[in-house]
């Protein structure tokens, strides 16, 4: 546990440095809307004339995790570059602020600590520069501390702090929330994984469980990372039934023996490999996060993370697991958004095992180990993705896995970590690929977050590649070799499907249906989960049978062992734009194909 607690602390400076470094004008990764405040620049101008007061003063008093707050204000010289940051906690201050350099300001900052949310006054109220008076609410979920709403004029680029409301908090800040399901390491197990704000010496961590209508068990968890202010718990349950299922929730056992407990929730265990069931598989990536009270200019960041969000939650029923491959809330650094993210996923995330992949804004960071040597993590170096979802990867550090669940077999790269030929993921991956059993599991899917396969990206094709330089041809002989019928990546934030390809070409002239020898396989870029999208290039290459500059998911419904279902549906509308089908039995998975005739598998 004090070698977790150390590492979180050493991501909390490498964060900090980074912040206080001063790049581009205060605007550090050019992404992330609270980067955009110039934190460091903040000076005091307190005005005795101006009022801000937020209520209720007590939230979450029947145990809810969201509350709306209201936030009434009055200021005698208002301008358009007003605006009202969140702090949480809410008594914040300079004592912990890094040493400044001698060649920065001869003020030290007053804040060392960004806002969790911001959103300006004009935007809400059209007569505020006129009357010097607004009211706004915000969404605050529970994050484990207490909120202040701030004042600022200035805009963000040289706020001023003008004036600080009352406190507001939750009745139980620690409560155990926003579970988050999980595949575990053998088919019939489940982990669960939770927020508390408990350290594991005051409190206890468990998993109260079983059958619907039957026996309670009880499964301890074990404290995987700390994270200030929070804990992360994870609990395993296993021995389950096939397809049943089970209702759960959290609890902690306090020191003088009560109980704090999260409200009840479900889910249905995963069907044994190989089981002939109805099984259906949402696929996206780079969802990021919103505010739905309209907070940290959202429109402009991540315009389709709601919509993709919303239209899954609405269609629940219909799907039993999801796959979130990469670029999850696009923190980059800001800590507190990974709350308001599993806040956001958390109907989907508490109800269906929620697989998810690491993608460059979880770990890329320069020295760090990342195969990539950009800045898009904020520092974070993976940590935070690593502790806050299970995964059944057998080093947490090394973000590649296989699921199986029922007739499907998924193998997940991590694209950040050196996937070529000779390194240990290499082999991992080809290890994966060939231990299936297709007469059981005849649905062999790879996925990972980069683009190593094919997409017609405007900046893919710029460079020549068409991907990630060296992806393919890295990749594709084990993708050929053990007949992949499916590749999945994200990263490029739109839609696009290939014909079956290897090497290059077209191996198969159908655009809608698929039968016989698998003789290619078909690539997916399913990126357009909700971050901004990305351009295609105007020249259409022969291989691309579908684009689409949209938000959407992709959907897999496996029938039974020789039928498959694909469907690309978006986001606003949930209808489907693009579908094709499968048909064959694991007869067709052996038959021969070019550099594709390996007699055997290791599960033969």
């Amino acid at each position: 546990m004090v070698g977790v607690q150390r590492m979180w602390v050493v991501l909390f400076w490498t964060v900090l440095n980074f912040f206080f470094s001063g790049l581009v004008d205060g605007f550090v990764l050019g992404e992330q809307p609270l980067s955009k405040i110039a934190i460091h620049r903040i000076t005091l101008g307190l005005s005795n004339s101006t009022s801000i007061r937020a209520s209720p003063i007590l939230l979450g008093s029947n145990g809810e995790d969201t509350e709306w707050v209201s936030v009434d204000l009055e200021h005698d010289n208002p301008s358009v570059g007003d605006w009202i940051g969140v702090f949480s906690p809410a008594n914040f201050n300079s004592s912990t602020c890094l040493p400044e350099s001698s060649e920065s300001e001869d003020q030290a900052p007053y804040i060392c600590s960004a806002p969790i949310k911001y959103k300006f006054v004009k935007d809400t109220n059209s007569g505020y520069t006129k009357t010097g008076k607004a009211s706004l609410k915000f969404q605050i979920i529970n994050q484990r501390a207490d909120f202040s709403f701030v004042l600022f004029s200035g805009g963000l680029s040289k706020p001023k702090l003008v004036a600080v409301s009352n406190s507001v908090s939750f009745a139980n800040p620690k409560a155990p929330l926003y579970p988050r399901l999980a595949l575990g390491k053998a088919w019939n197990e489940m982990a669960v994984t939770w927020t508390s704000g408990y350290n594991i010496d005051e409190a206890v961590p468990f998993v109260e469980w079983g059958l619907k209508g039957g026996h309670q068990k009880r499964s301890p968890a074990r404290t995987v990372g700390w994270r200030d202010p929070g804990f992360i718990h994870t609990s395993f349950l296993k021995d389950l039934w096939p397809n049943a299922r089970y209702n759960y929730r959290m609890g902690h056992l306090l020191s003088n023996g009560s109980y704090v407990w999260s409200r009840s929730y479900s889910f249905r265990s995963s069907p044994f490999p190989g089981q002939d069931s109805l099984q259906r598989v949402i696929i996206f990536g780079d969802l990021g996060k919103a505010e739905r009270d309209g907070s940290n200019e959202y429109s402009n960041y991540q315009p389709g993370s709601l919509n993709t969000t919303d239209q899954l939650i609405k269609d629940l029923p219909n799907f039993d697991i999801v796959f979130h491959i990469g670029d999850l809330p696009y923190s980059n650094g800001y800590l507190s958004q990974w709350d308001q993210f599993t806040s956001q996923v958390e109907p989907m995330a508490s109800t269906v095992p929620y697989m998810v992949a690491s993608g460059n804004h979880e770990r890329d960071w320069p020295n760090s180990g990342s195969y990539y040597d950009g800045t898009d993590s904020g520092g974070e170096c993976g940590v935070p993705a690593e502790t806050t979802f299970y995964f059944p990867a057998k080093n947490r550090s090394k973000f590649w896995y296989s699921a199986d669940y029922g007739m499907f077999h998924f193998c997940v790269a991590d694209t950040e970590n050196d996937w070529r030929k000779g390194t240990e993921q290499y082999r991992f991956l080809e290890h994966c690929l060939a231990s299936v059993d297709r007469r059981k599991q005849p649905w062999l899917i790879f996925t990972g977050h980069r683009v190593l396969g094919y997409s017609s990206d405007f900046w893919y094709a710029l460079e020549g590649s068409y991907a990630e330089p060296g992806g393919r041809e890295s990749l594709q002989k084990l993708w050929q070799k053990y007949k992949v019928d499916i590749a999945l990546f994200g990263h490029v934030h739109n839609y696009e499907r290939t014909c079956p390809i290897y090497q290059n070409r077209c191996v198969n002239p159908e655009k809608s249906h698929y039968s016989g020898t698998v003789n290619g396989t078909i690539h997916i870029v399913v990126g357009g989960g909700g971050s901004h999208l990305s351009n295609f290039t105007d020249e259409v290459p022969s291989w691309s049978i579908y684009r689409d500059y949209d938000y959407g998911f992709v959907k897999m419904t496996a029938f039974n062992h020789s039928s498959l279902l694909f469907e690309y549906k978006k986001s606003r509308d949930g209808k489907v734009y693009d579908s094709f089908t499968i048909s064959r039995d694991h007869r067709d998975v052996k038959g021969c194909a070019h550099d594709g005739c390996e007699p055997t598998t290791l599960a033969n």
